[in-house]
């Protein structure tokens, strides 16, 4: 009688076991550059619920997105989406800087309570654009091509002055303190590179359109169910 009930546990188990693993999702994500002269920092990818978004447009940027926006770093914006719970299912950083015409790749596994992506990645040179979808629906077999488009973040001026741009090409600061004159104090979408000259009393180089202006769409990002 007990091996009976012994058996009949295990196979239970067996059961749920099989019916959770059927209930979760694999997505393969790749982004690609598709601007000129722009690079994008480390590229964060999520998967989750739609309780869940990354920013709205003309509303204030979140302090986690003003880091990403300006400094790069996907570590603030990654630690408030893992305190999301179960409306985040899988939370990643491609690590590596994406150049203009690469392609980068992440494999996520989440459950099928995900059912829309976000991805976000700083543009450098600039002083807070970003690359985003923000909240897009998951493909639920197949896949889908999307493209992205460039936001800024309102939370610096664009100076386009180097002092104040971080990454290779600049190494400036990488995120400014408080309040900051000529900032916008919203998110928009972004509109490119202009014809600025030096401020009186300013220092750093100021960048020129010619390089570094873009049009969105800025990135292609294509979104594959592989089970």
């Amino acid at each position: 009688m007990k091996s009976t009930a012994l058996g009949l546990a295990l196979a239970l188990f067996a059961t749920g076991a099989l019916a959770d693993d059927a209930a979760r999702a694999v997505y393969e994500v790749s982004i690609t550059n598709i601007t000129k002269g722009q690079t994008f920092t480390p590229q964060l990818i999520a998967l989750h619920s739609d309780s869940v978004a990354l920013f709205q447009l003309g509303a204030p940027a979140s302090d986690e997105l003003e880091v990403l926006a300006e400094g790069g770093s996907t570590a603030p914006l990654t630690d408030f989406l893992k305190k999301q719970g179960r409306n985040v299912g899988a939370v990643t950083t491609i690590g590596a800087l994406l150049p203009p015409g690469a392609t980068a790749v992440a494999t996520l596994e989440t459950s099928e309570k995900s059912e829309f992506l976000s991805t976000a990645g700083m543009l450098i040179p600039t002083n807070d654009t970003f690359f985003a979808l923000n909240s897009y629906p998951l493909p639920r077999r197949g896949s889908v091509t999307v493209f992205a488009q460039a936001y800024d973040a309102g939370t610096e001026a664009n100076d386009q002055n180097c002092a104040n741009i971080p990454g290779p090409r600049c190494g400036g600061a990488g995120l400014s303190a408080g309040v900051n004159a000529g900032d916008e104090g919203f998110v928009y979408v972004g509109n490119g590179f202009h014809e600025l000259g030096a401020r009186d009393g300013a220092t750093g180089e100021v960048l020129q359109p010619l390089q570094y202006d873009w049009r969105n769409p800025v990135a292609m990002i294509r979104i594959k169910r592989l089970r």
